[in-house]
């Protein structure tokens, strides 16, 4: 027999305050003027308040009902009422609505906006067209392998990135009520070995074309014009990472200088960086201008507009039967440099490496750039490495050494 009757519950209702029912079965009244039923249980050597409803749509009568039959599901069905409830409430909020508020709720701690923005393109392009739609409180450690497998050894540390990242806004739903459990453990059935297969080496993803295939190579890239092979085109002819070209507005380009300033925070080290134009990369550069897409802000869009994935320009390697990496064109560019006899430290500026040797960073202010009257050495490198691409040799008497 309940302690409570109906008029008590009535008078409690005025007064803030918890009143026992009995049998876990207790009403609480705070001072804003809510009222509420719940059920107080042991589960799994655990106490737990379960939330039966609002004391001003419920009866007395009707909160008993609810109680026992929940008293019944936990006791004799062995159910977890507490993980089904959250599961219920989870099954409103899909993966990509779960992403995009976590990803807007951190975005203003992170290092760059470059940074946040690639965050959540990377679900967009792998995570959002398999898991989307679903259910935060659905996703298992399957649904993440399914789309992580097409990736994993084609670009490994994008693959990382996913998975790390999907965990991130499970850990978040989790956090919010959404999902009943943590994501699956990185150490668990999504660590490489186990539910996925061992990474090849890095390096084994990163290979260099020779040099001397340069030439034929472009050639055949050249035969058609489209965004992601324009976009190929200027990466091979100015030696800058995947990232700055795909990231990059018609702003940076100083066409009458001959110039292309990349912002640092397109830079992998956040500084930024000057990019002198050959003649080769200017006519890559009319091909795009006379494509341009109306109210595409980046010079080579995707089919969104917006720009382009690192996995497009892969593709592009793909599509042509080419073994090699997008990103060992830094590395055919070198070759090719110091096999023609440019300085390393002409060389290394041009890739925006950092100088290793913290006194030559200190007292090496130069950019090697020259001036419109008398053009540096950068300028000499570019020029020569554009011909050289178009099937002209380089003209080795306009190489000097450095003091």
């Amino acid at each position: 027999m309940g302690k409570l009757t109906a008029v008590a519950v009535k008078a409690a209702l005025a007064n803030p305050g918890t009143y026992q029912d009995g049998d876990g079965l207790f009403l609480k009244v705070d001072k804003r003027g809510g009222a509420y039923w719940n059920l107080r249980v042991q589960q799994d050597g655990k106490r737990r308040d379960i939330g039966i409803g609002s004391a001003k749509l419920l009866t007395l009568a009707d909160a008993r009902h609810k109680a026992a039959e929940l008293r019944r599901a936990i006791k004799v069905d062995q159910r977890d009422v507490l993980a089904e409830k959250k599961d219920d409430a989870a099954a409103k909020v899909t993966f990509r609505a779960a992403a995009i508020q976590y990803h807007s709720e951190n975005e203003a701690g992170w290092k760059s906006t470059v940074y946040a923005r690639q965050w959540l393109a990377t679900l967009e392009n792998y995570a959002f067209p398999k898991l989307g739609d679903k259910p935060t409180g659905s996703i298992t450690s399957a649904d993440i392998i399914t789309v992580l497998t097409p990736i994993w050894q084609e670009i490994p540390e994008t693959a990382r990135q996913v998975r790390n990242r999907i965990c991130t806004v499970l850990d978040y739903s989790h956090a919010k009520g959404w999902r009943s459990r943590e994501a699956p453990s990185g150490n668990g059935s999504l660590k490489a070995g186990r539910g996925l297969p061992r990474q090849v080496k890095q390096a084994d993803n990163r290979k260099a074309m020779p040099y001397v295939a340069i030439p034929g190579f472009m050639i055949a890239l050249r035969r058609k014009p489209t965004y992601t092979r324009l976009a190929l085109d200027l990466l091979i002819l100015t030696g800058v990472r995947s990232q700055e070209v795909r990231l990059a507005t018609w702003e940076e380009f100083d066409l009458g200088q001959r110039l292309w300033t990349i912002p640092a925070e397109h830079m992998k080290r956040s500084r930024a960086h000057i990019v002198p134009l050959s003649d080769a990369a200017l006519a890559v550069l009319a091909k795009a201008d006379a494509m341009r897409l109306e109210g595409a802000e980046v010079v080579f869009p995707g089919m969104t507009g917006k720009e382009m994935s690192n996995m497009t320009l892969l593709k592009v390697m793909r599509d042509m039967c080419e073994p090699y990496h997008v990103h060992g064109f830094r590395s055919t560019f070198t070759d090719w440099a110091a096999n023609e006899g440019f300085p390393d430290a002409v060389v290394e500026a041009a890739l925006a490496h950092k100088t290793p040797d913290a006194v030559q960073a200190a007292y090496r202010r130069t950019t090697y750039l020259g001036t419109p009257d008398q053009p540096g050495m950068r300028v000499k490198l570019m020029d020569a490495w554009g011909r050289y691409c178009n099937g002209v040799a380089a003209d080795a008497g306009n190489i000097a050494p450095l003091e």
